[in-house]
């Protein structure tokens, strides 16, 4: 008799196992499903949220799967995707592999740290770590060289699996920023500009950043300023009025803005302003550092994004009553 219950065992035993193989490759479902498994997970819980999330998948038989393959213990947290077609046994290895959902976060050119902030908040794939944060409280953990976090992203396309920390936004840009702002700072050509540090280097790009309409007018911009800088004139640049306004611009620079002193404002301080206004790309970058040889010193924007360069004052106001003035008096 105990034969024969230990034979009808190992049969059901065999069944249950061949059943479970036969399970473990058949296609879960028709259509994606996202999912995520919360980090500290157990087993038996990452089975049961990876069903809630509307996986077709019996949480139980994914448990013995699991420990039959000895991976009960080898599951990932994070984001995943169970593709259409997906097998429990493709996608038990999938989350032991960490092969996570992942998502394009962008950083545009030219946008500066409260919009930043500002898209990491909007993102519904991050963990926001840093909402209720400071600036300072956000830098601190990447730098203590900067007491403003200002321009000290790099403008890219950044993969990331969903649900990562915003914090991972943070490192990775100002870690782009840094090894790009030294590399170019390394090559520049010594003497031509009268920039000391990469830091001024990375505050004249944001400028250059945020006065270029047209790409090919980087480097005479960039000329242009440098022109300026070493002759001692102020900069006279409408960004850094705009920035220093804050949240007050509201799509017009008025007299009394210009004529308002802050430390942006350089139509009334000389030199460069104390922090990058914007977060430039390589090119500004490039730009900064090697500027195009002109004897400009002024440059006013020809209205289809492009700028006048001129040399003089006279020849400047010249361009500006073209360009500017009699636009604005055009007969409609």
């Amino acid at each position: 008799m105990l034969k024969k219950l230990l034979s009808l065992l190992v049969v059901l035993l065999l069944v249950s196992a061949a059943g479970l193989a036969w399970w473990a490759n058949q296609p879960l479902a028709t259509t994606a499903y996202e999912f995520q498994i919360k980090p500290g997970s157990s087993l038996r819980s990452s089975a049961q949220q990876i069903a809630a999330a509307g996986v077709p998948l019996q949480p139980l038989l994914f448990e013995l799967l699991a420990r039959s393959r000895g991976m009960g213990n080898k599951l990932k947290a994070g984001a995943f995707e169970a593709q259409a077609g997906i097998t429990p046994s493709g996608l038990l290895d999938k989350i032991v592999r960490g092969e996570f959902s992942q998502f394009n976060f962008i950083i545009l050119e030219g946008w500066n740290f409260r919009q930043l902030r500002q898209a990491i908040w909007q993102n519904p794939y991050l963990q926001h770590d840093t909402a209720n944060l400071s600036e300072q409280e956000i830098l601190s953990p990447l730098t203590s060289d900067f007491t403003r976090a200002e321009g000290l992203f790099f403008p890219d396309t950044y993969l990331l699996p969903k649900g990562s920390s915003d914090r991972d936004v943070y490192k990775q840009a100002f870690m782009q920023l840094q090894q790009h702002l030294q590399t170019v700072w390394d090559q520049r050509p010594v003497g031509v500009t009268p920039l000391k540090t990469p830091y001024e280097a990375l505050i004249l790009a944001s400028l250059i950043e945020k006065e270029t309409g047209q790409k090919a007018d980087r480097r005479m911009i960039a000329g242009v300023f440098v022109n300026r800088l070493k002759k001692g004139m102020l900069l006279q640049t409408d960004p850094t009025i705009i920035y220093g306004m804050g949240e007050r611009y509201e799509g017009k620079i008025h007299k009394q803005d210009l004529q308002s002193d802050n430390a942006y404002n350089t139509y009334t301080r000389s030199g460069l302003p104390p922090t990058p206004i914007a977060m430039p790309g390589m090119e500004s970058l490039l730009a900064a550092l090697n500027p195009a040889p002109t004897d400009a010193l002024y440059f006013v924007a020809r209205g289809d994004g492009s700028s006048q360069f001129s040399a003089t004052l006279d020849d400047h106001n010249h361009a500006v009553h073209h360009f500017v003035v009699k636009k604005i008096h055009k007969p409609k």
